[in-house]
C-alpha cells in the first residue's frame, strides 16, 4: 500500500528500488531554505546492507503489510536465534542480524514479537525493559551535583551504560531495551 514518506516509523518494512527494506531510523529535517525531506536508516532484508536515503515529504512509497506474531526465545545457534512458537512448539530461526543492537538483551524464555512480511521474518521487538545485574560501575566522583551527573557501568550481558551515582556493582537494574538506558532499581 502507498503511504506518504513523511509517515514512515521505525520498523515498518518498504518496498525500494525492486527489494524489500526494514526501516531502522528515521528523522525529518527542515532546511533553512526550501522544502523538508526525511532521512531514513534502512536494511536490506536479504542481504542485510545498511543504506541511507532520502524523501521529500510529499513523496510516496511502497509500504508492505507485517503480521505480527509471538514466540519465546530458546538460544543461540552459531548466527542464528532459535525461537519457538507457544501455540504450536515449533522451532523457528531467524538471523542474529535482524536484532541488531538489541541481541545482547535477550534472555531465556524472553518472549519476543517478530514482524512477518509473507511469512517471511523482517523484524524483532523485545520487550521494552529488561532487568539486568551490573557488573562494573565507576566509583563516585566527591563533588559532582548528584541530580545531573551519571557513571559509567557495564551490564552482566557486556553492554555499557550510564547509571546515577548510588547504583553500585551487584545491583539489578531495569533498563530500556532500544537504547540500554537506565530507568530504575529492580524491586525485589
Amino acid at each position: 500500500m502507498k503511504q506518504q514518506a513523511n509517515l514512515i516509523r521505525a520498523g515498518q518494512v518498504i518496498e525500494h528500488e525492486g527489494r524489500r527494506w526494514t526501516v531502522l531510523k528515521q528523522q525529518i529535517i527542515t532546511p533553512g531554505k526550501g522544502g523538508a525531506f526525511i532521512q531514513v536508516e534502512m536494511r536490506d532484508l536479504k542481504t542485510g546492507n545498511k543504506t541511507n536515503e532520502r524523501w521529500r515529504t510529499a513523496d510516496t512509497v511502497e509500504r508492505l503489510m507485517t503480521e505480527e506474531k509471538e514466540y519465546t526465545y530458546s538460544y543461540m545457534d552459531g548466527d542464528n536465534v532459535v525461537l519457538m512458537d507457544p501455540e504450536t512448539f515449533e522451532q523457528t530461526l531467524i538471523p542474529l542480524g535482524l536484532l541488531g543492537d538489541q541481541a545482547p538483551f535477550l534472555q531465556d524464555n524472553m518472549t519476543l514479537v517478530i514482524n512477518l512480511v509473507e511469512g517471511d521474518p523482517v523484524g524483532v521487538q523485545l520487550p521494552a525493559q529488561v532487568t539486568l545485574e551490573i557488573v562494573e560501575a565507576d566509583p563516585v566522583v566527591k563533588g559532582q551535583t548528584a541530580s545531573s551527573s551519571y557513571k559509567p557501568a557495564k551490564l552482566s550481558n557486556g553492554v555499557k551504560t550510564m547509571v546515577p551515582p548510588f547504583i553500585e556493582a551487584g545491583e539489578r537494574i531495569v533498563v530500556r531495551t532500544e537504547d540500554a538506558s537506565y530507568v530504575e532499581r529492580a524491586k525485589g
